[in-house]
């Protein structure tokens, strides 16, 4: 798939191509923008957009990240 469809003369996408919905938050653990702006993005305004992507920045607390797998067995195995 191309990346062409990223680049528009329209505010960017967030989208860092790693989509995973966090179950609680209901949020993007990649964007952090919710399930319901992903699939309203393509038909947002560019004013509408803007506050999404300006609000982005406060949801990073919105969940917490793993602390299992194979990094953390790693972690107390030194």
């Amino acid at each position: 798939m191309s990346d062409e469809v990223w680049k528009r003369a329209e505010v960017e996408s967030p989208c860092i191509k790693l989509c995973v919905i966090h179950p609680e938050s209901r949020l993007c653990t990649g964007c952090l923008r919710s399930i319901d702006e992903i699939g309203a993005w393509s038909k947002m305004s560019p004013e509408v957009r803007r506050a999404v992507m300006d609000d982005l920045p406060s949801r990073a607390g919105a969940f917490s990240k793993r602390r299992g797998g194979r990094a953390a067995r790693l972690a107390r195995k030194s």
